[in-house]
Formats: structure tokens, sequence, C-alpha cells
């Protein structure tokens, strides 16, 4: 099921993952543990699948990870090459989701087995690097960046303190003692926000009318991109592990080291087969390298990861280096599903590709509303509380506002999620060394790590004064 969503939000232009996986999250709160998670990960990297669709067919990306795709993806359909490109992007898929998992098995124990030595300081500086790279690798301004984190970590402390039962920032309403649910922020924020600036925008594009058929590349097409696939692989799986790499990052990065490398860089763009399969391969190995830090570490690298990181915890479990001792068969059962969904993704991608078609003709008034329905129906269904509902209406505005005036919604999400979880680190590591918060920077991979956060919000200052001093 969440394979069969996941394709379909991603054929969809303009809703992504993030906001399906915030739409979905209530529903699987009657699952047992283990479903839920494994279906939450089938929309996920069903949404890797299906955003390529639109890519080639509109030249409009299903979501943010398939924005290269369209370079070359519709120029193929152009041509009259729309099934190979399909059928490419398919396969590419698959071998990049697929060889990302062997990584996770690999690598994930091992990762968890190194984070045994952690305490609560490392704790503590690990997730303040995750939230300082998640800040600075997203797009545009730093400080906008910076300043939605710190609203997403004043969001998390509202409420009643759970160590010393204190309340604070509720104003005096008995409401917010509570604090704030996070499923009612994460639906409003990509959901409601997504589809606010949807309309706004009113972006209309015709489905490109070409006839698809020969969806197998032919043998010509597999010389020129077994190699490029192979590439895009490794360079996806090692950038989606980093935080805030997401899968943009990876997508954009592989399709520039094919230009970079290639003998004829002049025809990219034009619709090559090779520049449509190292992004597509490239972003969903980004998918299997991203579930590492959170299954090993329980450190989100992408909103996506950061909503996944919060079905966790709604569900009583706590991902990171013990969670594979603790919790074996919901560790491998993820990463099971993982291989298993990529190869379902591909036996259902290719045959019902004239289906997605279909559906992207899909009136948008028809499909927005009931998008709001079912977003409505998921806030109000957590505590049958009208609150719920004002909350979800009111950061839907705010997500809005957010996309309209540059800020990114990621940064506000994760800070929101980690909050909590560092606060109770930090507090844990000063109750530790009785309030001496030299201990942070006694221990040495705890020093280690605030260096690295150090360096990671210096950097672009240092860089611009060099700039400034070299063309002063």
């Amino acid at each position: 099921m969440g394979c069969l969503i996941g394709t379909l939000i991603g054929v969809l232009p303009g809703i992504g993952p993030v906001a399906t996986l915030a739409l979905l999250l209530p529903s699987t709160f009657r699952l047992e543990t283990t479903s839920a998670i494994i279906m939450l990960c089938g929309i996920y990297y069903g949404a890797m699948y299906g955003g390529s669709t639109t890519s080639i067919l509109m030249n409009i990306p299903g979501e943010t990870a398939s924005v290269v795709t369209c370079l070359d993806g519709y120029q193929m359909a152009r041509k009259g090459r729309a099934g190979p490109a399909l059928g490419m992007c398919a396969f590419g898929s698959f071998v990049g989701g697929t060889l990302s998992v062997f990584g996770v098995i690999f690598l994930a124990p091992v990762l968890s087995s190194f984070a045994l030595r952690f305490g609560a300081p490392e704790y503590f500086s690990v997730m303040v690097l995750g939230l300082v790279m998640v800040t600075y690798l997203c797009m545009g301004s730093m400080l906008k960046a910076l300043i939605m984190t710190v609203a997403g970590l004043f969001i998390a402390v509202i409420g009643v303190d759970t160590i010393t039962g204190l309340v604070r920032f509720a104003g005096g309403s008995i409401t917010l003692r509570g604090g704030i649910g996070v499923v009612p922020i994460a639906i409003g924020v990509f959901g409601i926000g997504e589809i606010l600036s949807n309309l706004e925008s009113g972006s209309r594009a015709e489905v490109f009318k070409a006839r698809l058929k020969g969806l197998l590349p032919s043998l010509q097409d597999w010389r020129d991109s077994s190699a490029a696939m192979a590439r895009g692989t490794l360079i996806g799986f090692l950038l989606g592990i980093l935080p805030g790499a997401g899968t943009i990052i990876p997508t954009f990065m592989s399709y520039a080291v094919e230009k970079r490398i290639s003998k004829h860089p002049e025809r990219f763009g034009t619709g090559i087969i090779e520049a449509v399969a190292a992004p597509e391969t490239a972003n969903n190995a980004a998918t299997g390298g991203s579930m590492i830090p959170l299954l090993s570490l329980g450190i989100p690298t992408s909103p996506v990861m950061a909503l996944l990181l919060g079905a966790f915890v709604i569900h009583g479990i706590q991902p990171g280096p013990l969670l594979i001792s603790q919790h074996p068969n919901l560790f491998w059962g993820v990463v099971t599903s993982m291989y298993i969904g990529n190869a379902m993704l591909l036996a259902l991608n290719l045959p019902l590709i004239g289906v997605w078609v279909q559906v992207l003709r899909m009136p948008k008034p028809l499909l927005y509303g009931a998008i709001l329905v079912f977003a409505t129906l998921g806030a109000y269904s957590l505590h049958q509380s009208v609150v719920d509902l004002v909350t979800l209406y009111v950061f839907g505005l705010l997500g809005f506002g957010m996309r309209r005036w540059g800020f990114p919604v990621a940064p506000a999400v994760i800070g929101l999620i980690l909050g909590p979880l560092a606060e109770s680190q930090m507090r844990r590591a000063l109750a530790i060394s009785q309030g001496d918060p030299s201990v942070f920077v006694t221990q040495p991979i705890s020093a280690a790590l605030f260096v690295l956060t150090a360096i990671v919000l210096l950097a672009p200052l240092v860089a611009r004064a060099m700039r400034r001093r070299r063309d002063g």
C-alpha cells in the first residue's frame, strides 16, 4: 500500500513525499509498529519513483528530487522517446534503491556499535550538529534557516516541563500546557501550506501527448547508462547519509558529475538517456543512505526522516544505537521491506504508467479538495480536539507564508522534533556533571562534534570575508 500510494503521490505535481507522510501519519496509529513504519517507508521511496513521470511527460517535477530529470527527460519525450526515458527511470531507481539497501545492512550495525560509546554529552552534540547541518544545507538564506530552526525549538518547549513540572510559554492557556502536537503542525506546514502555495501559483500544464511505446530501453541505452547508474548510486548513497543533504543535492551532484566527465557535455539538456538515469538512480540511493543516521543514531537527515522519527516516537520506539538489539524485528523488517518495496515498485511502475498519465489529467480543484478533507480528518482523529484543527490551519497559513517569503520549512519541523530530545540529553548531561557545562567539551567525541559544528557555522562567514578582501 505504501509503494502504491507513494508512486501516486510522486506522480501528482505539487504534492511531495513530505506532505504525503504528514497527511497519512495519523492513519498508521492503529497499525502494529513495524507495519506502520514499513508503510511510511514505502510511501517515501514510492514517491521517489513516481516523481519522474511528470518530469518527463509534463516538464513539471512530481517532487523536488525530480527537478533535474526535467532537463533531459522532457526533451526525450519531445523526441518521441518518452517510453525509454520512463523505463530507464524505473530500472535506475530499482538499481539505486536495491544497492543502497545493502549499504544499510552493512553500515547501520557498524555505526550503531560505534554509537554505543555515546553518552548524554555526545548525543546532545550530535543533535546540535544535525540541526546546524540541516540549516547550512538549506537553499537560500542561512539566516532565515537559523530563524526557522530557533522557531521550531521554541515551539517544542511550550507546555509542562517533564523534569520540573513547571509550565513554560503557555500564556495561561490550559490547552497549551500539554504542548503543541507534532502531527497537526507537520500536516499544516507541509500539506495545507503546499496546497495554498500551488493554488497561488495557478500553474497549469498539458500532459505530453506522445504514445508511450517501447518502455524497455535498448541495448545502446543500457551501454550509455550503466556507468552513470553506478556513479549515481555511489553519490546518492554517500550524500544521503549526510545531515541536510536530502535527495535534491545528490541528484544535482550526479548530473553535474556526468556532465563534467562526459565526452559530449554539450548534449546535456538535449535529451540523452544517461542524464536521466544518473539523477534518478541517485535520488533512490539517497533514500537508503538517509536511513542509516536515523536507524543507528536517531538523527534525521531530512524532513522526511524527521517525520519518520516522529512516527517512531509516537509508536513508543526511540531510534538509535540500541534499536537493533532491543527491536531487531523492527530494524530488519524495515530493511527487508526496502528491498521488497523496490522490487514491487519496478513491477508496479512499468505496467501502470498509462494509468498514471490518466491520473495526471485529474482536475486540480477536485484533487486539492480531497487532500484538505483527508488533512482535516487526520488531524482531528488524533484526540478528537478542535484545538488540533485550529493548529492545523494556523500552521497551514504559516507554512504558506514561509514559502511566500522564502523561509525554509524543513528546519522548523526538524527543530520541533529534535528539540525535546536535545533538551533531555543536555539536562541529563548537566545533571551527571552536577551543573558543570564543561562536560560538553571535556569529552573527546562531544568536543570534536562541537568543533565541527563551529566550522559549519563559521565557514560561510569566513568565505564571505575572504571574498570581500579579494574584491576590495
